[in-house]
């Protein structure tokens, strides 16, 4: 069975930083893209992060320079690091595995929020 748990979410003040982990089993992780997304309250739901398997990063532009994004394949885990948070990173945030083969494998997570707010 596929599971994506996430945790790490939490209350923090602007410029303060929080740290994300998603779990992942029932699946080869080291095989996919594993990546981050958020949605705000009335908003789509955006990528923030990715990493492939070989540990190639991407960032969205809202995020770069704050946010760093790390997989460890020994422990299935990925990671989210948030630095310089301001109030707009408020949402919830979503761990994402993908890999393309014959089909693709999309699996999600459940989601933790994440409030910043003094």
């Amino acid at each position: 069975q596929v599971q994506l748990v996430e945790s790490g979410g939490d209350l923090v003040q602007p410029g303060g930083s929080l740290r994300l982990s998603c779990a992942a089993s029932g699946f080869i992780f080291s095989r996919f893209v594993m990546g981050w997304y958020r949605q705000a309250p009335g908003k789509e739901r955006e990528v923030v992060a990715a990493i492939t398997s070989g540990g190639t990063t991407n960032y969205a532009d809202s995020v770069k320079g704050r946010f760093t994004i790390s997989r460890d394949n020994a422990k299935n885990t990925v990671y989210l690091e948030m630095n310089s948070l301001k109030p707009e990173d408020t949402a919830v945030y979503y761990c994402n595995a993908r890999w393309l083969a014959i089909r693709t494998y999309n699996y999600w997570g459940q989601g933790t929020q994440v409030t910043v707010s003094s």
